[in-house]
């Protein structure tokens, strides 16, 4: 019989972990779900190309054979990347009428690119492993 439950940041960090099962990068899995004040899901994304766009788990994708450390730039030089993060997915799924206020759940932290996004998008919290 269960008698307790996860706290909500358990979980929706549980929900964006399955979310990233499905990112399409060779590097690093990642996902992002977006809650509202009432904890519901607005909006998910993992990594991965462009819908149609091309694959890195195809070989598509320079970055991931370029040694490229983690954190540098995904924009420009040997480490550019095709793919479009998790937390750019779930802003764009959400609209940004209902991210204002809420809380994005990442299984990774954002980088300084995504960081800009989340705020300019209107949200209000991170939640990340450190």
């Amino acid at each position: 019989m269960i008698t307790s439950r996860p706290g909500f940041d358990d979980w929706a960090l549980g929900v964006a972990a399955a979310v990233a099962a499905r990112g399409d990068c060779r590097r690093r899995q990642v996902g992002a779900v977006i809650l509202d004040s009432w904890h519901r899901i607005v909006g998910a994304g993992y990594n991965g190309s462009p819908p149609g766009g091309p694959s890195c788990l195809a070989g598509h994708c320079p970055r991931a054979f370029s040694g490229a450390a983690p954190g540098s730039s995904y924009d420009t030089g040997p480490g550019a990347c095709i793919a479009v993060h998790a937390e750019e997915n779930a802003i764009v799924d959400a609209g940004r009428r209902a991210c204002l206020g809420a809380v994005i759940y990442c299984t990774a932290q954002p980088c300084g690119g995504c960081r800009r996004l989340i705020a300019a998008a209107g949200i209000a919290r991170i939640v990340a492993p450190p």
